[in-house]
């Protein structure tokens, strides 16, 4: 069955058909790298909201709008990212910049993506260093939030209907809301529901009659088929990209020396170990930071800290362009550089692993009912995600006529969620104007 949700937009490239249920197996027209850059930068400067929103915004540009990747596929990529360390809406740009060009159209992403936030956050960094106080952003916040509030929304019920197909799947979602309720953590909750959800769904699947399969079997088999192939692409396609970045980072380091009294070097390693390892929210970011930066190292005061995630939290893009802000604190503009490299280059190399995989593992029958499971435990995530930043924002009669604005221009108009972004942050400013925000 064909998408109906379709809206023509003169600048976009011809649509190209994708079917809802094609899964990995359709392949859309190849894009350029230059193509893909310039829509992720585009992407990146008005992508406020956290990852929820993010995602949110690349369904609807590149499923519903562009139509360069099925649903399918896209609730695959997003329960596969949310399985490994690094800032899942970034690894999410990065495998639709994959599927779109190959491993360039990945790096393009990526960086397209994260440089304006970076940009930002750096000149941020300068103005705290000279002038010791940051911005008020605040009006613009009371009207983002609430328009971000019905882009989810919107997301949630087209990726929703399509991950939730049998009443199992709603089960398995309803068990990943209530364990995240609890208290159990993001990647916990993804795993249990994932393997609950397989167990569960390959014995109902037997009692209907499929043929048995060992549970095992798959992932070796996966493996073995794929483990070379996964050293060609680490070895021979990463190796120029990921020797520029490294490269890169190596000539800030000896033209930079030592700014202040943090080594270059030691500010990108701890960096690059905070990228290879975080999983979680911004909140875990914080606790991590902290617990290295302000208590081991002395790097930071609390303060400045705090300082630091706000920034990482107002900025659109990725919240760890945090890392930027805390890098010129610490050690100027070849500090900043260094930070940014270090904390986002593991994503590009955990995607670029990652990427070719997950069409194999929709091939077999456990990790494909594995998947289905994570899928529909990611969109739970989104869920809760959701129903936290509704109870923190929904706090006035202002914030609620922006989301009914905001709903009606995204569900009724189809307009594109840039501009629902933009409209709120003016519609924000104007209720601070009025002083009624």
């Amino acid at each position: 069955m064909r998408q109906q949700d379709e809206v023509p937009d003169r600048d976009k490239q011809p649509v190209v058909d994708v079917e809802e249920g094609a899964g990995a197996a359709s392949e859309p027209r190849r894009g350029s790298v230059g193509e893909v850059a310039r829509i992720f930068f585009k992407l990146g400067c008005v992508a406020f909201g956290g990852p929820a929103a993010h995602i949110a915004m690349m369904e609807d540009e590149f499923v519903t709008r562009r139509r360069w990747i099925s649903r399918e596929h896209f609730l695959d990529l997003i329960g596969a990212t949310n399985l490994i360390p690094g800032p899942n809406s970034t690894e999410m740009t990065m495998h639709v910049g994959y599927e779109r060009a190959g491993w360039p159209g990945l790096f393009a992403a990526g960086a397209s993506f994260i440089f304006p936030a970076a940009t930002l956050t750096g000149l941020l960094g300068w103005l705290y260093v000279r002038y010791g106080t940051l911005p008020d952003v605040e009006p613009f916040l009371v009207g983002i939030k609430p328009a971000v509030l019905a882009i989810i929304a919107g997301a949630l019920w087209k990726l929703g209907k399509k991950a939730v197909r049998r009443w199992q799947h709603a089960a398995v979602g309803l068990g990943a809301v209530i364990a995240l309720a609890l208290g159990v953590s993001e990647i916990a909750a993804m795993l249990l529901g994932g393997i609950a959800g397989m167990v569960w769904l390959r014995m109902d699947a037997a009692r209907r009659g499929a043929a048995p399969i060992g549970v095992l079997a798959p992932f070796a088999g996966m493996l073995a088929r794929n483990a070379d192939a996964a050293t060609s692409i680490v070895g021979g396609s990463l190796a120029a990209p990921a020797a520029r970045s490294t490269l890169g980072a190596a000539v800030v380091a000896a033209a930079g020396a030592v700014v202040g009294a943090v080594p270059l070097w030691k500010l990108g390693l701890f960096f690059l170990k905070v990228g290879a390892v975080l999983y979680g929210s911004g909140y875990v970011l914080f606790a991590f930071l902290e617990g290295d930066l302000v208590n081991n190292y002395g790097w930071l005061t609390n303060e400045q800290l705090v300082d630091a995630i706000a920034i990482g939290q107002f900025t659109p893009g990725p919240v760890l362009s945090t890392a930027t802000f805390i890098g010129f604190v610490i050690a100027g503009w070849p500090g900043a550089i260094v930070a940014t490299i270090g904390i986002f280059l593991p994503s590009f190399l955990f995607v670029l692993v990652l990427n070719p995989l997950i069409p194999k593992m929709r091939q077999s029958i456990w990790i494909g009912s594995f998947l289905d499971a994570v899928n529909v435990a990611a969109v739970a995530l989104m869920v809760w995600v959701t129903y936290r930043l509704g109870v923190a924002t929904l706090v006035s009669p202002v914030a609620w006529g922006i989301l009914a604005l905001a709903a009606v221009a995204l569900f009724r108009f189809k307009l594109n969620s840039a501009w629902i972004i933009l409209g709120g942050a003016l519609l924000g400013v104007l209720a601070a104007l009025a002083g009624i925000a």
